[in-house]
């Protein structure tokens, strides 16, 4: 999607405040909702993500599951609120050997795990908004021992707003 634009300082995949934040975006939601709200506490608008469980309501970028992303800047930045319920995000990347890898942080598991193909680590939420940035060259690297390409992909599983 991105692979022949000129990138540089940030690259915005979701964009609540935009006009169609969702439109590069596959929607998965069952027993939930995926909706634009005004948030109170910062007074903006917010992409509601809601389910009964975060295997059922998500959203996977690009929504063409032919197509990736192609983003080669290796920082990925989220702003998510804790509103004290599961969370997790996952990030399909490649790497300089060509093995598509992928790495997956939740605010419900209490160890890292490393496997050829994943890395599953927790992650901890403070109260209220945060930030979150994810070093993907760092982790390939401390993970894999092998250097970041680009990334495929981004899927995010929540029952919070982003």
């Amino acid at each position: 999607m991105f692979k022949n634009t000129f990138q540089s300082g940030f690259l915005s995949i979701l964009l609540s405040v935009g006009s169609k934040p969702l439109q590069i975006w596959d929607k998965s939601v069952r027993n939930g909702h995926i909706k634009r709200i005004t948030d109170n506490d910062i007074q903006s608008l917010v992409i509601e993500i809601m389910g009964t469980n975060v295997t059922t309501t998500y959203v996977t970028c690009p929504s063409d599951p032919k197509q990736t992303l192609g983003i080669k800047l290796p920082f990925l930045v989220m702003i998510i609120k804790n509103l004290k319920k599961y969370f997790t995000f996952e990030v399909q990347i490649l790497d300089d050997k060509n093995i598509k890898r992928r790495f997956r942080a939740s605010n419900y598991q209490s160890t890292t795990r490393v496997k050829p193909f994943i890395c599953t680590m927790p992650m901890r939420l403070d109260e209220g908004w945060n930030q979150i940035q994810f070093n993907l060259c760092d982790f390939t690297r401390r993970a894999y021992g092998t250097n970041y390409v680009e990334t495929l992909r981004v899927q995010v599983r929540v029952e919070v707003p982003i």
